[in-house]
């Protein structure tokens, strides 16, 4: 019994003995431990390596500057501005010489956007400023040592779109619901104001339009041609497709005849009419009743007016009646003068020529005026008559010459028109990319 009782405890001290052993063999030591921790760890070194670049601004590399965007303040110059960050007026004036023949530094005007890009030392001294006088454009002034001016235009890219919608209300709200823009529906008016009447559309009447866009690094900064449209006014529908004959962008419908007049119909883009023209009308200055043989156009102050039709400036000056005007001998035939303005536009003077669709002032509420507004004065055979009513002369209507391209593009149209979809009424891609405009360094 003793023996047994003995050989069982040897086995057991065996058997506790192998399991300390066993324990010490799969338990790391200390150091192991530390290692396996160290390898979870991330490689700190390595993720500072990998710290993201500096931003590249106008193709400068800024990773040894600071950068500073700001707006030109009105009555602020160029020489106020960079004061503030270690230049000297010696150097502006320097630097203002030097940029005269590329991007006169007079030209910098307030409300633009500039940048800075200077030290990171204390006294912060600039080495760039980059002025924006517009999306499309650029001027770079190096500062640093040898002053530099570079002027530099983006590429514009143009994409052809299609705009489709139904009238609801009111022609602008209706298109500019659809994804339009005013100047969208100004340019349509304009195209369709002698063959419709824009201010009796009706409910349900529809337009499809085909027109350019331009676009500055992604931002859509105007439009181009608009190329083509279709109105659809009681069930009619009436095209205007544009064709140059040669002097620019005409609007014809499908038998080559144009849309337009020898002038347009309207001094303002899209306005409202707010006195006719009548022989005997309660003047509101004067408190009596007299002819008013003009048409009275609502407006806000500065709105562009522009000339009706091609000619020649008779008078641009001040009167106490009439205000600021101007009065443009077109032919023979047709005289028209603009009352009223605030300002002239530049280059307008007595003498000067002016292009059909010209700004040539803008509106405002000088002479006897209660409030901003144009009077537009028409003559024909030097009697004053009113320029609603009066029939002019329809502008050229295709060549026989351009007939048959007319006629290929005309099919092309109708069936590119015919495929755009109505229930889509935001503005479609038709190509990605129409091409881009030739830029200038």
């Amino acid at each position: 019994m003793y023996k047994r009782s003995k050989g069982l405890a040897t086995l057991l001290a065996l058997a506790l003995l192998f399991c300390i052993i066993a324990a010490r063999l799969l338990t790391p030591s200390s150091d192991e431990v530390l290692a396996r921790q160290n390898e979870l760890k991330p490689n700190i070194n390595l993720v500072k390596a990998e710290k993201a670049p500096a931003p590249v601004v106008y193709g400068i590399p800024t990773d040894t500057m600071g950068t500073v965007e700001d707006e030109v303040k009105r009555g602020e110059n160029l020489s106020e501005i960079l004061t503030k960050y270690n230049i000297s007026p010696t150097q502006v004036h320097a630097l203002a010489q030097k940029a005269k023949k590329i991007y006169n530094v007079r030209r910098i005007a307030a409300k633009s956007s500039y940048t800075i890009l200077h030290s990171l030392d204390s006294a912060q001294t600039a080495h760039y400023f980059i002025y924006e006088p517009n999306p499309i454009e650029y001027v770079i002034y190096d500062l640093r040592g040898e002053t530099a001016v570079t002027h530099i235009k983006r590429d514009i890219e143009v994409i052809e779109r299609t705009l489709a919608g139904e009238i609801k209300s009111s022609l602008f709200e209706s298109m500019v619901e659809a994804g339009g823009t005013a100047q969208l529906v100004n340019k349509f008016a304009d195209i369709y104001g002698w063959r419709l009447n824009l201010n009796h559309l009706q409910p349900g009447d529809k337009f499809k339009l085909i027109y350019d866009e331009k676009v500055v690094n992604g931002t859509t900064i105007g439009y181009g041609e608009l190329k083509s449209a279709v109105f659809e006014h009681n069930g009619q529908e009436v095209y205007a497709i544009g064709f140059d004959q040669g002097n620019g962008m005409g609007y014809y419908d499908e038998k080559g005849q144009s849309l337009k007049r020898a002038f347009l119909k309207e001094p303002l883009e899209y306005s409202r009419v707010s006195s006719r023209f009548s022989k005997r009308r309660f003047h509101p200055v004067q408190k009596r009743y007299k002819a008013h043989l003009g048409t009275d156009f609502a407006a806000p102050r500065g709105t562009p007016i522009r000339t009706v039709g091609d000619g020649k400036v008779l008078e641009a000056r001040y009167t106490r009646g009439n205000g600021y005007y101007v009065k443009i001998k077109h032919n023979k035939t047709y005289t028209t003068q603009y009352l009223h303005m605030s300002k002239f536009a530049k280059g307008i003077r007595a003498g000067a020529r002016v292009k059909q669709g010209q700004t040539i002032g803008y509106v405002g509420s000088t002479g006897l005026a209660t409030g901003p507004h144009l009077c537009y004065r028409f003559w024909k055979n030097g009697r004053q008559v009113d320029a609603l009513r009066v029939k002019l002369p329809t502008a050229d209507p295709i060549r026989k010459k351009n007939m048959e391209t007319f006629t290929a593009l005309k099919e092309e149209t109708m069936r590119r028109m015919e495929a755009i979809d109505m229930t889509n009424t935001k503005p479609a891609l038709l190509a990605s990319e129409k091409g881009k405009e030739p830029t200038d360094a």
